[in-house]
């Protein structure tokens, strides 16, 4: 059964071309729920039937997973059994009626401008950190990239003169996205009297590095931006995706229209970018109760 799974994992990484965080989570979910067809006596994942599956989101349920828990592991148990049906090593899908739960969509945390403002304010730019947690900041902001794509940015990723950046988002589908005056500014502040200093090695490809003169980690952001956060006195329990999900809320907010935000933010489906129209109309109902006489 675990050697099904690797081949599994392996089509997915090599034919479907997913991340290494989507290969993880699903090799997660299915060696579970290996463990529990096991520990039930099953042996071959032919004999898996629907009442198995089914058997087994309750055991998850009943452990108190979270919804959106139980449907990711719905998912990732279709997904393998679509690929065992396909390549014949079974003769029926048990996953084919098999129902998600419903999700209850919560809306995405987001700043206030006014707090993006004091936010991007923090860093000091009189020393070469500084200068570069602006220059991060400016950017994660002006484009709406996950901190993966930012901290897997190479300098030769960044065209400062054209005004935009090459990213590599899910799937290792790459996009273009535009930069604002603002960024260029602090991220060419930042390329020319920063990063010069904190690099070791010229050959050194990252934009972004730490003090060892290395590719700075996703975590090394997260504290970056949590202590800002703190300077700051922004009491939002504020993530890398804040930031996201900030700069697609302000895009909407001013007028954007939602094809380009999706194009920007590198979503599959338009569906994903439709959660943020949500947050607009949210608004726009506490302004109209909060201004109108009739409200």
């Amino acid at each position: 059964m675990e050697r099904t799974l690797r081949e599994f994992i392996h089509y997915l990484s090599v034919e479907k071309g997913l991340a290494t965080n989507t290969l993880e989570a699903y090799n997660r979910d299915l060696l579970a729920f290996c463990d529990y067809l096991k520990r039930n006596g099953v042996t071959k994942f032919e004999e898996v039937v629907r009442s198995t599956i089914m058997g087994y989101l309750r055991v998850l349920q009943k452990s108190g997973k979270a919804t959106s828990t139980l449907s990711r592991n719905i998912a990732s148990i279709r997904s393998f059994y679509n690929y065992l049906f396909q390549e014949r090593r079974v003769m029926e899908n048990p996953t084919t009626e098999l129902e998600s739960p419903k999700l209850e969509k919560k809306l995405p945390r987001v700043l206030t401008t006014h707090e993006v403002d004091i936010l991007l304010d923090q860093p000091d730019r009189l020393n070469v950190g500084g200068l570069r947690d602006k220059a991060m900041l400016e950017l994660i902001y002006a484009t709406g990239i996950r901190v993966s794509e930012l901290m897997s940015l190479d300098v030769t990723d960044v065209n400062l003169d054209a005004g935009f950046i090459r990213c590599m988002g899910k799937g290792s589908k790459e996009r273009i996205v535009p930069l604002g005056s603002v960024a260029i500014r602090h991220v060419g502040e930042y390329v020319g009297r920063g990063r010069p200093k904190m690099i070791r090695l010229s050959t050194e490809a990252a934009m972004f590095v730490n003090q060892h003169g290395k590719r700075l980690t996703r975590q090394g952001f997260w504290k970056i931006l949590k202590k800002y956060a703190q300077q700051a006195g922004i009491s939002k329990d504020i993530t890398p995706h804040t930031m996201r999900h900030s700069f697609a809320t302000h895009l909407l907010d001013n007028g954007a229209d939602l094809r380009s935000v999706q194009e920007m933010l590198g979503h599959a489906d338009i569906s994903t970018t439709q959660i943020y129209t949500q947050v607009t109309r949210h608004k726009l109902r506490d302004v109209y109760e909060k201004t109108h006489p009739r409200a």
